[in-house]
């Protein structure tokens, strides 16, 4: 063989090694991925066990909480302990207003008709206002009308202070020619029953001098005892406060 047929021999030769070394290489890579494969198809799958076990709990625990919760009663059911109830509380409430009204029957007030009779109270009411009204108004030229009018509506005790009183004013009036004018302004019964009454009574007052028209005001608070006669209310006590 001579030189030229050796080199280029030697380069087919070459030539053969660089076509078989891709075939190499691509055999190699198919490996790689074959174990790759292999590797990745060989790990174990990831089973949601614990997913399963916690929705499992879950659902057991929501089973009992609605088995604990308590079943409301129908209300056809809770009608009768209602009533019951409202039985109970009635028979109280009845109780109570029968101690009540035997308390009331046995306490001294409860006898005050002030408190419960109105017609009684609007009678002696009337009776003292009006009695009040005459009794402390005069003119000096004309104190015989209010003597009259208070010997007709005062007894007792009533009657003896007033007269001492009423003797001043006999005396000055016609000197200071003065005339009185009284009002009740306020009157309430304190009590009353038997026949009695217990007054407090307020009044304005009102003077004028006719010689020189001066004018004086006041008022005054006196506590005042009734007692109901055949012919009406009079007055026996009077007492300034």
């Amino acid at each position: 063989m001579s030189r030229t047929e050796e080199i280029a021999a030697i380069d087919e030769a070459d030539e053969r090694d660089l076509v078989a070394e891709p075939e190499t290489d691509t055999e190699t890579v198919a490996v790689a991925v074959a174990v790759a494969t292999k590797t990745e198809t060989d790990e174990p799958e990831v089973v949601p066990e614990a997913a399963d076990a916690d929705e499992a709990d879950s659902a057991e625990a929501a089973l009992s909480r609605e088995s604990a919760a308590p079943t409301p009663r129908p209300a056809w059911l809770r009608l009768p302990a209602l009533l019951l109830a409202a039985a109970l509380l009635l028979t109280g409430a009845g109780v109570w207003f029968t101690l009540e009204a035997r308390s009331a029957s046995g306490n001294p007030a409860a006898g005050n008709l002030a408190l419960t009779d109105v017609g009684a109270t609007a009678d002696v009411t009337s009776a003292v206002t009006l009695a009040m009204n005459r009794i402390f108004s005069y003119s000096y030229d004309k104190t015989d009308v209010t003597e009259k009018a208070a010997a007709a509506v005062l007894r007792g005790a009533a009657k003896d202070s007033y007269d001492k009183l009423f003797a001043q004013v006999r005396e000055k009036a016609p000197q200071q020619k003065l005339v009185l004018t009284s009002r009740v302004s306020a009157i309430a019964v304190q009590d009353l029953r038997n026949g009695h009454a217990r007054l407090l009574v307020f009044l304005d007052q009102s003077a004028v001098r006719a010689d020189n028209n001066a004018t004086d005001s006041a008022a005054a608070q006196l506590s005042v005892t009734a007692e109901h006669t055949g012919d009406g209310w009079v007055v026996t006590e009077l007492e300034p406060r």
